[in-house]
């Protein structure tokens, strides 16, 4: 039972956690490139190890960007997205310090779903 109970635990930690949230609205109330159909924010945290070197979960923001907002935007039927935001931990430099054991390093993107 116990082994069970870790599996499951170890399991959740190597997903990391990502989240998309929406909100639809209308194209005339949004000024954007185009008919406005939502407003998409993605966010992902992500597990490393060693002053980050040694990465067990990736959140960068290729994966914020490429593969959870752009991806929420096509489901939606928006042919792209008018990116208003995006932010990272930074890893290298003196920033690597703040890595030290363990790190989790996070990823947001905000965008308009432009038709």
């Amino acid at each position: 039972m116990k082994k069970a109970f870790l599996a499951v635990i170890a399991a959740g930690t190597l997903a990391g956690c990502t989240s998309v949230e929406t909100a639809t609205v209308a194209g005339n109330e949004i000024a954007a490139n185009g008919e406005a159909i939502a407003v998409i924010q993605a966010s992902s945290i992500g597990l490393t190890l060693i002053f980050h070197i040694v990465e067990i979960v990736n959140s960068d923001l290729d994966q914020v960007i490429n593969k959870l907002l752009v991806t929420e935007a096509k489901a939606m039927g928006a042919s792209k997205v008018d990116l208003k935001s995006a932010v990272t931990t930074p890893r290298h430099g003196i920033f690597m310090l703040f890595g030290n054991i363990v790190g989790f390093p996070a990823s947001m993107a905000t965008g308009v779903a432009v038709k």
